[in-house]
């Protein structure tokens, strides 16, 4: 067991809040010092009140999918003999209604991309095991309710 903690911060800054006007700016700070900028996303709060170039939370989870998603890839990867040059994937994740009627992240797909080199290298049924381990494997994939697709390229 472990716990992993984030420090999110925000302030009015003087702007009225009422009014519903106020900007969803604010900052994710870790506790390896990392801050990340983060924001509703603009299709929810239209800008200027979200900040486009910020991270949002929508975008985050994905990120967070994909991201354990490769870390065990390529651990399984790398166990398995194989060597891994690049990892690449344009993950998406859909927002919609789910069964229980709430907005949520309905599904995540990922679409990781693999680059590999050495002597020995996976064939279809290996890479597909890889994937499928990587996925059974990954924490957050286990913690949420969306369906998670792998469909390596």
């Amino acid at each position: 067991m472990s716990e992993h903690l984030a420090t999110i911060e925000w302030s009015r800054d003087g702007q009225e809040f009422a009014d519903h006007r106020y900007s969803r700016a604010h900052d994710w700070r870790f506790d390896g010092g990392a801050v990340v900028r983060g924001s509703s996303a603009p299709t929810s709060v239209p800008v200027p009140m979200s900040d486009p170039a910020a991270v949002d939370p929508e975008e985050a989870l994905v990120a967070a999918v994909s991201s354990c998603h490769m870390l065990f890839f390529l651990a399984f990867a790398a166990k398995a003999g194989f060597v891994v040059d690049r990892y690449r994937d344009e993950a998406s994740g859909v927002l919609g209604r789910d069964d229980r009627g709430r907005m949520s992240i309905t599904t995540v797909t990922l679409r990781p991309e693999v680059t590999w080199s050495g002597e020995t290298r996976p064939d279809a049924a290996a890479l597909g095991d890889l994937h499928h381990s990587a996925h059974e494997a990954c924490y957050i994939a286990n913690s949420i309710r969306a369906t998670v697709t792998v469909e390596p390229r």
